[in-house]
C-alpha cells in the first residue's frame, strides 16, 4: 500500500517524503482554498505527487482548473494530480451560486472539457458541445501544449463512481470507505463504468483517505477522536447506503440524535468497535498495526487523515508524525 497525507506543512512534509510517502492532498472549506495549499505543497516538495484532494468542482469553470494544472505543473512537473468532488446540492446553490443539477453527467462533462484545455496544442482552438458546457476558445497565445494530469473523482455513491470509471482517471475515496464499501460497491460500478466506454479498469487509480490517530501516550484519546471524526461523518445522510449495507442505522440515528442536542462532543458514544474496526485506524502503535492488518481492501494510495472534528491542530500535527511513522513501517 502506497501512503501519503492531507498536507501536513512543510516540516512533516519533508520528513514524510523521506519515509517513503508518495502523495500529499489539499482539501478546502470556507476558509481555506485547494488551489493556494496545492502551491505551497508544489514549493515544499520534490518527489511525492501534489493536488486537490478534493476541489469542488463545479465552483469553478473547467477553464479555471486546468489553467490552474498547468500553472503548478511548471513548479512541480510531473507530479501534479486533480482531485474533484461535486459538493452537496446546498452547497453549490447556496454558497457557490452555480447550477449543479445532475451532478454525474456534469461531473463527466467537466472532466472532459478540462482534459481538453489540458491536451490542446498551440495553434489549436479549444472546442466542446455538450449538455452542459459549450466552449469555443481560441487561445492564440503560446502557452498550450499537451499535458498529462490524473484527474480522480471524490465519489461516493455508484452513479458518481462510474463516472468516474467512464472518464477519470481513478476514483479518491472518503475517509468512511470501508473493505465492503470498496469491494461490493465501488469496484463493480467503475467497472461498469469503464466497459461503458471501452476503457480498460486495472488502468485506473484507487485512492482514498483513511481516519488515522495514533497517539502512544494517550491512546484513549486517539480512539475517542477517531469515533468524534467517524459520528460526525455521518450525520450527513449522503452515506446512508453504507450505513445500510453494514446495518448501523440505530447507532447512526442515536448519532444525529445527539448532534441536534446541542452536545456534539457525545456523538462519539454511538460509534461501536464494529463501525470504529471497519473504518479508521486508531489507538496505540500496536492497536493501529492490528487495524491495518485487519483490513482487506485499503486503497491503492491511502492517505493517511488526522480527525478534525473538535480536534485541534496541535493534536493534527501529531496524529501526522504518528501516521509518518506507522505508514513507513507497513511499506
Amino acid at each position: 500500500m502506497n501512503w501519503g497525507l492531507p498536507w501536513p506543512g512543510p516540516e512533516l512534509a519533508a520528513q514524510a517524503e523521506a519515509a517513503g510517502a508518495r502523495a500529499f492532498c489539499a482539501g478546502e472549506f470556507a476558509d481555506l482554498s485547494a488551489y493556494v495549499t496545492a502551491t505551497e505543497m508544489a514549493h515544499n516538495t520534490s518527489t511525492a505527487m501534489v493536488g486537490p484532494g478534493i476541489a469542488y468542482a463545479f465552483a469553478r469553470s473547467p477553464f479555471v482548473h486546468a489553467a490552474t494544472m498547468r500553472h503548478l505543473s511548471r513548479s512541480s512537473p510531473g507530479r501534479v494530480f486533480l482531485g474533484l468532488g461535486a459538493g452537496t446540492s446546498r452547497m453549490n446553490r447556496d454558497w457557490f451560486g452555480v447550477d449543479a443539477a445532475h451532478p454525474a453527467p456534469r461531473m463527466g462533462e467537466l472532466i472532459e472539457v478540462i482534459r481538453a484545455f489540458l491536451r490542446a496544442e498551440n495553434g489549436e482552438s479549444v472546442q466542446y458541445r455538450g449538455e452542459f458546457y459549450t466552449i469555443d476558445a481560441d487561445i492564440r497565445a503560446p502557452v498550450l501544449g499537451r499535458l498529462d494530469v490524473p484527474i480522480l473523482v471524490g465519489a461516493f455513491n455508484k452513479v458518481m463512481v462510474r463516472t468516474a470509471g467512464r472518464v477519470a482517471d481513478g476514483v479518491l475515496g472518503h475517509g468512511l470507505f470501508t473493505d465492503r464499501w470498496w469491494t461490493e460497491l465501488v469496484e463493480p460500478a467503475l467497472a461498469r463504468g469503464a466497459e461503458s466506454s471501452g476503457r480498460d479498469v486495472d488502468d485506473l487509480r484507487r485512492w482514498g483517505w483513511v481516519i488515522t490517530a495514533v497517539d502512544d501516550d494517550d491512546p484513549q484519546l486517539a480512539v475517542r477522536e477517531a469515533k468524534l471524526q467517524i459520528a460526525f461523518y455521518l450525520t450527513v445522510r449522503t452515506y446512508d447506503s453504507l450505513v445500510e449495507m453494514h446495518g448501523w442505522q440505530d447507532e447512526v440515528a442515536a448519532i444525529r440524535a445527539a448532534f441536534r442536542s446541542n452536545r456534539p462532543e457525545t456523538i462519539a458514544d454511538h460509534v461501536t468497535e464494529d463501525m470504529l474496526w471497519s473504518i479508521a485506524i486508531c489507538g496505540d502503535s500496536e492497536q493501529a498495526r492490528e487495524m491495518l492488518s485487519a483490513r482487506k481492501r485499503l486503497p491503492e494510495l491511502a492517505f493517511s487523515s488526522p480527525p478534525s472534528f473538535l480536534v485541534g491542530r496541535r493534536r493534527r500535527a501529531r496524529y501526522d508524525a504518528a501516521a509518518i511513522g506507522l505508514m513507513s513501517q507497513q511499506h
